[in-house]
């Protein structure tokens, strides 16, 4: 059985849907549907939106991400130059031997 991968969602996006529930009359199962999310975890963000902690510590900031992203992209540059300059290397010692040289 495959494990289902964890999501990530914004505080925004978490706020906007305890708001549809709150504010905007739907159902749990309603506004899960219409935003892909389990009813079972919009039911938790009420929750913690009542108790004045929906930005709790499981949470982090779009800035945060962004930087991760951006370290991972100059992360796999690096691998993939490292990858390029072992390749080449792999290229010149498969040749052999060149006569004609000392």
């Amino acid at each position: 059985m495959e494990k289902i991968p964890k999501q990530f969602f914004t505080a925004e996006f978490k706020e906007e849907a305890v708001r549809l529930v709150v504010d905007g009359g739907l159902t749990l199962a309603e506004a899960g549907r219409r935003l892909s999310v389990c009813p079972q975890t919009l039911k938790n963000w009420v929750k913690r939106h009542k108790e004045g902690n929906l930005s709790g510590p499981g949470t982090r900031s779009v800035s945060e991400l962004e930087a991760e992203v951006s370290r991972l992209r100059k992360e796999l540059a690096e691998a993939r130059l490292e990858k390029d300059i072992l390749k080449k290397a792999m290229a010149y010692l498969a040749k052999g031997p060149q006569h004609g040289t000392r």
